[in-house]
């Protein structure tokens, strides 16, 4: 015993060796406070940037989710809201997976809600042929939100369930690869709707941290299982009895608080060459787990003193959500700052629910009076960029403008000045909105990266999203008095 002792000494004190050493000694000076401070608090990967690639277009997004599916023999887990029900192309290549692999198993987890809306183009019926081939070696986890009670489920219209919050974690892996993103698994986000797309290769301890936590939260879900004999729906089971599914906080919240603390002590997260650290952050409001906020104040309350030396140039922050309602602690953190800072928001026509019809087709308006609320702020905390201002530290609002494009980005890119490429960046499903903080469940990460190459590269990711950026146009639009009267009920869904 006292030999294990010693050795699980010693692997605690290489593992927390690696992220001071990394983290003061790499990074860049603005950073190394908060890097030390961070990896106290979150799980921390050490990553060589050889292994880290960011995709610009959903078309490569499509081909290399193709390809790592093509590629794997013992696992793929695949996390998104939901799967498209026309997505025949990325369905067989998993069936193919699985025909060439007779040891490989596929793990979906999607949201419950979204998965089961009723009628033809449910996606739950589109995932039955891959489970009744391949009955033993595919998991289907549907994962449902227990803020909405049982009372409220009988008597909201389905739809509309998902406004008291989803699974909204995007991660898509296979064996020790895996790529992280905003987007769903749906022709749109293959083809016309803009994400970012960060991938991983050769992260075999990457991979299985997301695995794990994916494992993890099917097991507090239901899973698809085949339609009985005398029924054609699928049979959609709790799977275990001893457990309400109604009232599953409590026991989530102490299952995700033991997970990341076991992996704050484990030592395999570092890596020899590695100039890229890695926290993986959980954002769950409604089970009390708030990794993302604590993340992003400790960010500001590290950046501070930084900022406040003469010494030293105007940091900049690129900040983007297709769907902006910036959460309001954000929202506070940046106004009080002196960080510059870019906000690029999604054009109404950009906008994913522009020309729905009914309740929904009012969205883009929605974000519209939100923008311009937050608008009001930015010119009360006097950091608009008029005349008066200095422009190196204003706040400036951009909308996203593509024809035939809808818009669907998000994440945060911090650089040391106005004209140095980003060595910070935030990304993975969080809108950050108030939404994100408190209903949905996000998987994101914060990258910090001393790599000449990969900070060039995430100005080129910059850069790309820009790229289609036009001065924002809310204040001159009309916002209609029932958008007004839907928001103040419901705001905090949006």
């Amino acid at each position: 015993m006292s030999v294990l002792n010693a050795r699980c000494t010693a692997a605690l004190h290489r593992s927390f060796s690696c992220r001071r050493h990394v983290a003061t000694q790499q990074l860049h000076p603005c950073l190394r406070d908060f890097a030390s401070a961070l990896a106290v608090k979150q799980p921390c990967f050490s990553l060589a940037s050889k292994d880290v690639h960011i995709l610009h277009e959903p078309t490569h997004f499509y081909s290399r989710l193709l390809g790592i599916i093509r590629r794997a023999r013992r696992r793929i887990f695949l996390s998104s809201l939901y799967i498209g029900s026309e997505e025949r192309e990325l369905l067989d290549a998993l069936d193919s997976a699985l025909r060439e692999n007779p040891g490989l198993h596929v793990y979906l987890l999607l949201d419950y809600n979204r998965s089961t809306r009723p009628g033809a183009s449910s996606p739950v019926l589109a995932l039955l042929p891959l489970l009744r081939s391949h009955q033993k070696r595919v998991h289907v986890s549907l994962f449902r939100s227990p803020m909405l009670s049982r009372l409220a489920t009988s008597v909201v219209p389905p739809r509309f369930k998902e406004g008291w919050g989803t699974w909204h974690a995007k991660v898509y892996g296979s064996d020790d690869e895996l790529i992280v993103s905003g987007a769903n698994l749906n022709r749109s986000y293959f083809t016309n709707r803009k994400d970012r797309y960060l991938h991983f290769n050769s992260q075999p301890i990457l991979a299985d941290y997301c695995f794990s936590f994916l494992r993890l939260i099917s097991g507090f879900s239901y899973q698809l299982a085949l339609p009985n004999p005398a029924s054609t729906e699928p049979a959609i089971i709790w799977p275990d009895p001893c457990t309400n599914p109604w009232k599953i906080q409590p026991l989530v919240e102490h299952s995700l608080s033991k997970f990341q603390s076991s992996h704050l002590t484990s030592a395999t997260h570092c890596h020899k060459s590695g100039d890229v650290l890695l926290f993986p952050m959980i954002q769950g409001g409604q089970f009390n787990i708030r990794e993302e906020e604590r993340t992003v104040s400790l960010l500001f309350q590290h950046l501070a003193p930084y900022i406040s030396s003469s010494a030293v140039p105007t940091p900049l922050m690129n900040l983007t959500s297709g769907y902006f309602g910036l959460y309001r602690p954000y929202q506070e953190q940046i106004l009080k700052s002196s960080v510059g800072c870019n906000i690029l928001v999604a054009s109404p026509q950009a906008n994913g629910f522009y020309g729905s019809h009914g309740l929904s087709g009012l969205i883009p308006e929605g974000y519209t009076l939100l923008e311009q609320r937050f608008m009001r702020a930015v010119r009360a905390a006097g950091r608009d960029a008029g005349p008066e201002g200095d422009s190196s530290s204003a706040v400036r609002l951009s909308e996203w403008v593509r024809e035939g494009w809808t818009y669907h980005a998000k994440g945060i890119w911090f650089s040391p000045s106005q004209s140095s490429p980003p060595v910070l960046t935030l990304f993975g499903s969080t809108n950050l909105n108030s939404r994100s903080a408190n209903l949905d469940t996000e998987l994101s990460f914060v990258m910090l990266t001393s790599s000449e190459a990969l900070r060039k590269s995430l100005q080129a990711e910059v850069n790309g999203l820009w790229q289609c950026a036009v001065p924002w146009r809310g204040a001159e639009r009309h916002v209609r008095w029932r958008t007004r009267t839907i928001v103040g009920m419901v705001g905090g869904m949006l």
